[in-house]
């Protein structure tokens, strides 16, 4: 019910498809009754029921209508067959398609600690493998659902008009398999959502490993890595096997009771024909079509199958979608930023743990660059994602421009703002791919312009492609140094009015960091920057330097001030430039 509810824009079709399946059905079980209707010609022969409908007597011209009749309804089941494949297995593409989409969109629009509680590896089980699921199942199992239902029905209304006391015999069967197929079907349900947890947990390990191939390398753990993938497998091995014991056992049993039916229909439905109470063709007829009836119960054991790993999938999926987000876009657009930001008594904690900012009060004019500085654990790089909207604050209010940026359209609070991080991602692709990232309209004189601001120029124009150059994978194939600067150079192409620098230079080398400075230096006195720092030398011609310890600003002023404060700051200082020992305690 939940999946016919998400698939709401296509029920029509799905219908339609059912309609097709029906008639597909009718037409299948009819070529029972052309065997019993030719036996009835070749026995009764100018009385037949072909004579009796057609007017035909002669024997040979009662076979040509039948033959006429046996073209027509082969025809017509191909053709059912042709439309109803065609209307499930794309109905069955399109929802899979949404479906991926609606949950990738969803996971997008989540904040970050909604991604706290959630590996890699299992959202990407839900997004592909139990999509998938989904897919093949409305691909063939929906189909098999109504043709065996459909047969039941016609099939039961031929034996209630023939014989229904033959009838009663071959429908004893029935509620023995379909109370089997219920019962097996709750047994395997619990069977099945262990498997979808077994694979989730199988992937997470497996994306982790790939991400942290070089760490596995360097420390020669790759025997423990794979016993670790090996014991994921075979959880997830283990949880099949469970599962599959279970299903296997469900076409055996079901074929016993089928035994019983089918012979008590040959046996009684002959008695009958040969004390003359029912036509021989009757006869024909019900023994053949019994098989129509029961056989295809067979399938019902392997259509659960697939029907319980199609729910336990979608139930993943339908549990994604309506997980609730807690950041809602605004309707404040931001058109021109001037790039001013106020944070207001701001406090915030996670989810799980204690408060990381208490209380938290900043102003940054437009085009001043501030910087905050602290130990690690103090609440610096939430600043950054409070003011991106990452996440939101439990607390006081973060301001662009005199707006709460709750209430600002989150397109344009982005657009105003670029952020260059320590952990630089670049994607699989080019240089120019990375670089044209926030503005993929950009021309190429701009984007080099933005390069040679970040000093990235050089190094790329000596790439064998140059621009055309793919990086790799988080840009493997090149140095720490040339990531940052191609981040920062993404960032300027940006042309933010708000310039985010969160811990940018402490992962590079002294030559490196100079050369970010230099860059730094050109372009942040046209906007509003926010630096937040570890080395203090990177911040020290900031307008204004705020200290934050345990989420609380204990010091504000310029270097020159902080230094002369003799407090935090300075020993901070103290501390980086080597004079440690007038610390003592204190650090």
């Amino acid at each position: 019910m939940r999946l016919w509810r998400y698939a709401d824009g296509h029920r029509g079709r799905a219908v339609v498809a059912a309609i097709m399946s029906v008639l597909n059905t009718t037409f299948d079980i009819a070529p029972p009754f052309l065997i019993g209707i030719a036996v009835d010609i070749v026995v009764v022969g100018e009385t037949s029921f072909v004579a009796r409908m057609s007017g035909v007597t002669d024997l040979r011209g009662q076979l040509v209508v039948l033959a006429g009749l046996t073209v027509v309804v082969w025809v017509l089941e191909s053709l059912t067959e042709y439309v109803a494949e065609i209307l499930w297995r794309n109905l069955a593409q399109t929802i899979e398609h949404e479906a991926r989409l609606d949950a990738y969109a969803h996971v997008q629009a989540m904040d970050l600690a909604s991604f706290e509680d959630r590996s890699t590896g299992g959202l990407l089980a839900v997004l592909n493998d139990d999509v998938n699921q989904l897919e093949r199942f409305l691909d063939k199992g929906a189909f098999e659902l109504i043709h065996v239902a459909t047969s039941v029905v016609l099939i039961g209304a031929t034996y209630l008009v023939l014989s229904p006391s033959i009838g009663v015999l071959a429908f004893l069967p029935v509620p023995l398999v379909l109370w089997g197929t219920l019962r097996f079907q709750r047994r395997l349900a619990p069977r099945y959502a262990i498997v979808r947890e077994r694979v989730a947990d199988l992937s997470g390990t497996l994306a982790n490993n790939l991400s942290g191939i070089a760490t596995i390398k360097a420390f020669g753990a790759e025997g423990r890595e794979l016993e670790r993938v090996r014991a994921d497998s075979q959880a997830y091995r283990e949880a099949n096997r469970d599962a599959i014991r279970l299903s296997s056992a469900f076409v055996p049993l079901i074929r016993l009771a089928i035994l019983a039916g089918f012979t008590a229909i040959l046996v009684l439905g002959g008695i009958q024909a040969i004390e003359g109470r029912i036509e021989v063709g009757v006869y024909s007829v019900m023994v053949f079509i019994v098989q129509r009836l029961l056989w295809p119960l067979t399938r019902l054991g392997e259509t659960f199958d697939l029907y319980q790993r199609a729910m336990a999938s979608t139930r993943r999926v339908l549990d994604l979608l309506e997980e609730p987000i807690a950041l809602t876009d605004g309707n404040v657009p931001l058109p021109s930023p001037r790039g001013e930001v106020h944070f207001e008594e701001v406090r915030f904690r996670y989810r799980t743990g204690e408060e990381v900012l208490r209380g938290v009060d900043l102003h940054l004019p437009a085009g001043d660059t501030h910087a905050i500085v602290g130990a690690t654990g103090a609440g610096k790089s939430t600043v950054a994602k409070l003011l991106l909207r990452l996440e939101d604050v439990t607390g006081g209010r973060v301001l662009v421009d005199g707006h709460d940026v709750r209430d600002l359209v989150t397109a344009d609070l982005r657009a105003a703002c670029a952020l260059v991080s320590q952990d630089v991602f670049l994607f699989h692709g080019s240089v120019r791919d990375n670089l044209v990232y926030g503005r993929p309209d950009a021309t190429d004189a701009q984007m080099e312009a933005a390069a040679r601001v970040a000093e990235a120029h050089d190094f790329v124009a000596a790439m064998p492609e140059g621009y055309d150059t793919v990086v790799g994978e988080r840009g493997q194939k090149l140095s720490g140094g040339q990531r940052q600067r191609l981040s920062i150079a993404r960032a300027l192409l940006a042309d933010p009015a708000i310039l985010v620098l969160d811990e940018a230079t402490s992962a590079v080398d002294n030559e490196t960091e100079a050369a970010i400075q230099r860059s730094l230096a050109r372009v942040t006195h046209t906007r509003t920057t926010l630096v937040i720092a570890h080395r203090l030398s990177t911040i020290r011609h900031a307008d204004r330097i705020h200290v934050l310890d345990t989420g609380e600003v204990v010091e504000a002023g310029t270097h020159e001030e902080l230094l002369a404060l003799g407090g935090r700051y300075a020993a901070l200082w103290r501390v980086q430039t080597g004079d440690a020992a007038e610390v003592g305690g204190r650090t």
